[in-house]
C-alpha cells in the first residue's frame, strides 16, 4: 500500500503546518512552534539524560511523517524538547503557549520548571509562560508526556495498541499545532458567538477584564454593524439586510472586536437549524427556516502517513471539497476533534457538520456493544458497568469535556448537530448529556445515541443499518424527533497499490468500480429513496476514505482514487434531494404495514 498522501512530498520540515490555527480569534501576534523537536521514550519518569533522536512535531511518533515511526506503550513517558527564542518586538504584556492537541497527559516545563499540566488528548490548551519567559534570550522548551491508551477509561476514540477491524493505529503526543501569542494585559479571552437569524441580529459574548467591548461586522469589507458593551454580556448587532450561510451560499460576516489596546479578528454566518413537521405531520431538519435535508458522509479524519494529523492545510480542504463536489451536504465527524482549520474550511467552503464527541470508558461488554446485531436490545444507560462507565473519575472527564467540545465549536456555522454517543461505546446517562448540551447551546440539534439503545431523547431517532435492508415504519417521528440513518453502506473495494494489508474490512466486498458505482447507486435508488417519502431526514454514508483495514471507503486511503464513478454518485444525491423536496411538499409516502425496526452493527 501506498501509505504516503500526494501532500507529503512537499512537507517542509522547516514550515510545517504554518497556517494561523485559531481562524475565528485571530491576532497578528503569532509565533508558530511547529519543526524539528528533539524527542525520547523512557519507561521511568524523570528527564532523560540523552534523546532519541528528531521528530517532526506536530506528528505523533506512531505516525511516519514524525519520521519516528515508533509506538508509545501505558506507562512510558515521551518527551519533547526545543529551544526558543522570541523576537524581536514580539513581547506584549502576557505570553502564551498554546497547544492545538496532546494525547493524552502531559506537562509542560520552561528551563526545567513546570508551568503547566493538562489533561485529555483532544482539545485546546494555553499556559501562561510570561514569567518563564521574562529574561532574555534562548529557553529551553520541554514536554512530558503519558498516554494509557485503550487501556484506561479516559477519551481515546478508535484508537487501540491492538489495532485491526473497526479499530486503528493508537497514536500518542504532540498531533496539533504548538504556537507562541504575546497579548496585552487587557485581552479578549474567550468570543461567544450567536446568529439570531430570525431576528437579524447577531449577539458576541467577550469574556475579557473589566474594560469597554466594540464590535464592528463588515460585509464584504463595509460596515453593517456596530456596538459597544462590557465583558461578559451579550452585545446585539442589528442587520438591516441579511444574507444567510447555507452549503449552498457559505457567506460570511467579518468581525472585528476591539477591548482595550488588543484587536482580535473573527467571523459568523448567519443561519438557523431547526426540527419541524412537514405538511404529512412528519418531523425533518431545517436549516434557515426551510426543510434541508442532511446527505452524508461518516469522517473519520485519519490519514495513513499522519494517523490523526493531516499532512497538510491542502489535506483538510481536498477532503471537504471532494465530498461537497460529489453532492454531499454534510460531514459527520465521527469521534474526533479536528484542528479548528478544518471548522473553518467547513465554513467557508459550505458543508453542515455533525460533530461527535470522543468516546471513553473501559472494555466494552459484547454483550452491550454487539448484541444489537441480531437482538433488537436497548439497555438502560444509567446501568454505568454494563456500559464499561463504572469509573465515577472518567465520567467527569467525559463530562468536562462534552462542555469543552461545545464551548471549543459553538461559534462554528458548520456545526448543525452534536452527537455525543456512538453504538454503546462509552455511553452512560444519554439524557443527561442531551440537557447539558441544550443548557450550553440550545441553537443545535443533538443525536444523542447513534445506533442504538436509544434511550427516546435527542431530536433524532438514529438508526445504524449494514446487514439488512432499511425498511420505513409507519412510526417513524411519532415522536417528534427525526428519523436518520446515521450510518449504513460500508461497502468495499480492494485496488491493488492502496490496501493497508491483507485484510478487509466492509460490509459488502465489490470487484471493481464499476461494480462499486452500481452497487452504490442500486442502495440508495432502492432503499433510502423509498424511505425519504417515509420519513427519513438524514443519511450518513460509510464513509469519507478507507483507513487502514477498512477499505470502505469513497476514496482511498491516500486520497488518490475515487471508488464510485463520480457523475453517477452526484446524480444519486441529486435523487435525494428531489425526492426530499416531494416528500415535504406532498404527503409522505407511508408503509402500509409496519416493519420490524432494524438493529445492525458495524460488527
Amino acid at each position: 500500500m501506498s501509505r504516503t498522501t500526494p501532500w507529503a512530498g512537499s512537507l517542509d520540515p522547516d514550515a510545517v503546518l504554518t497556517e494561523y490555527p485559531r481562524p475565528q480569534l485571530v491576532r497578528d501576534s503569532y509565533l508558530n512552534l511547529n519543526g524539528r523537536w528533539r524527542y525520547a521514550i523512557r519507561d521511568a519518569a524523570g528527564t532523560p539524560a540523552s534523546w532519541d533522536g528528531e521528530i517532526l512535531v506536530p506528528f505523533s511518533p506512531e505516525a511516519a511523517l514524525s519520521g519516528v515511526d515508533r509506538q508509545l506503550k501505558p506507562g512510558q513517558h515521551l518527551w519533547y524538547e526545543r529551544t526558543v527564542s522570541l523576537p524581536p518586538g514580539f513581547a506584549d504584556d502576557r505570553i502564551l503557549l498554546h497547544f492545538g492537541a496532546v494525547d493524552q497527559a502531559c506537562a509542560v516545563l520552561i528551563d526545567g520548571v513546570v508551568v503547566g499540566t493538562h489533561s485529555g488528548g483532544y482539545l485546546p490548551f494555553a499556559v501562561d509562560v510570561t514569567e518563564a519567559f521574562h529574561a532574555d534570550g534562548e529557553h529551553l522548551l520541554q514536554v512530558d508526556v503519558i498516554d494509557d491508551s485503550d487501556t484506561g477509561h479516559h477519551s481515546r476514540g478508535k484508537q487501540a495498541l491492538r489495532r485491526g477491524g473497526i479499530w486503528y493505529t493508537a497514536q500518542s503526543g504532540i498531533w496539533q499545532t504548538v504556537w507562541l501569542e504575546s497579548v496585552p494585559f487587557v485581552h479578549v479571552e474567550r468570543l461567544d458567538i450567536r446568529p439570531l437569524l430570525a431576528e437579524s441580529a447577531v449577539e458576541v459574548t467577550v469574556e475579557a477584564r473589566d474594560a469597554p467591548v466594540t464590535v464592528i461586522m463588515t460585509a464584504d469589507g463595509v460596515e453593517c454593524a456596530r456596538a459597544s458593551g462590557r465583558p461578559g454580556r451579550a452585545i446585539r448587532l442589528a442587520l438591516d439586510e441579511v444574507r444567510e450561510w447555507s452549503p449552498e451560499d457559505p457567506y460570511l460576516y467579518d468581525l472585528e472586536i476591539r477591548v482595550a489596546d488588543d484587536i482580535v479578528r473573527s467571523y459568523v454566518g448567519m443561519r438557523s437549524v431547526g426540527l419541524e413537521r412537514d405538511a404529512s405531520g412528519l418531523p425533518r431538519f431545517t436549516l434557515n427556516g426551510k426543510p434541508y435535508f442532511h446527505a452524508g458522509v461518516l469522517d473519520q479524519g485519519y490519514w495513513p502517513d499522519g494517523l490523526y494529523t493531516a499532512p497538510s492545510d491542502q489535506a483538510l480542504v481536498h477532503d471537504i471539497r471532494s465530498m461537497k463536489e460529489l453532492g454531499f451536504t454534510m460531514l459527520r465527524k465521527h469521534i474526533k476533534i479536528e484542528p479548528l482549520r478544518w471548522y473553518h474550511h467547513c465554513d467557508r467552503l459550505g458543508i453542515l457538520v455533525w460533530q461527535d464527541m470522543v468516546n471513553g470508558g473501559r472494555s466494552y461488554n459484547p454483550a452491550v456493544i454487539t448484541a444489537p446485531v441480531l437482538l433488537p436490545v436497548r439497555l438502560d444507560d444509567r446501568r454505568h458497568r454494563a456500559f464499561g462507565r463504572q469509573d465515577a473519575a472518567g465520567r467527569d472527564d467525559f463530562r468536562a469535556e462534552l462542555a469543552e467540545t461545545v464551548a471549543l465549536l459553538r461559534n462554528t456555522p458548520c456545526v448543525v448537530a452534536w452527537v455525543p454517543f456512538n453504538e454503546g461505546w462509552g455511553q452512560f446517562d444519554a439524557l443527561d448529556a442531551v440537557a447539558r448540551i441544550r443548557a450550553a447551546d440550545p441553537d443545535r440539534l443533538i443525536d444523542h445515541a447513534s445506533g442504538w439503545h436509544d434511550q427516546g431523547g435527542g431530536d433524532m431517532r438514529s438508526l445504524h443499518v449494514y446487514f439488512h435492508k432499511l425498511r420505513p415504519r409507519r412510526s417513524w417521528g411519532r415522536d417528534g424527533r427525526a428519523v436518520v440513518v446515521s450510518e449504513y453502506g460500508g461497502y468495499s473495494l480492494r485496488l491493488p497499490g492502496h490496501a493497508f494489508g491483507p485484510r478487509e474490512f466492509g460490509y459488502r466486498r465489490l470487484p471493481t468500480i464499476a461494480a462499486f458505482t452500481a452497487a452504490f447507486a442500486a442502495l440508495h435508488r432502492e432503499q433510502i429513496v423509498p424511505a425519504i417519502g417515509a420519513g427519513l431526514s438524514g443519511i450518513v454514508y460509510t464513509q469519507l476514505a478507507d483507513v487502514e483495514d477498512e477499505l470502505n471507503g469513497l476514496m482511498t486511503a491516500d486520497r488518490t482514487v475515487l471508488k464510485a464513478l463520480p457523475d453517477t454518485v452526484r446524480e444519486v444525491n441529486r435523487e435525494l434531494a428531489e425526492a426530499f423536496r416531494r416528500a415535504v411538499g406532498e404527503p409522505g409516502i407511508r408503509e402500509e404495514e409496519e416493519q420490524d425496526e432494524p438493529h445492525d452493527q458495524r460488527a
